[in-house]
């Protein structure tokens, strides 16, 4: 069984870079090395009006992140 991580900012860039060169989703996931699903949902979550950018992308991945952190003990 694969541990699930998250795409690093780096990874990010080189999925905007192999988008730009026209590789289809599951090329990208193939030279990134995660699953094609990823790709997908990365895409879904992430493109706005103008497009993929990795830089807004990353930032909003660490916005949710953070939203889900929940404390175990109510003070």
């Amino acid at each position: 069984m694969r541990r699930y991580t998250q795409l690093t900012r780096d990874q990010r860039y080189q999925i905007q870079a192999l988008k730009k060169a026209g590789l289809n989703q599951t090329e990208t996931a193939k030279i990134v090395g995660v699953h094609k699903s990823t790709i997908s949902r990365e895409f879904k979550r992430n493109t706005g009006l103008r497009g993929y950018r990795p830089k807004q992308a990353h930032r909003l991945s660490v916005v949710r992140c953070q939203g889900k952190l929940q404390p175990r003990i109510n003070i």
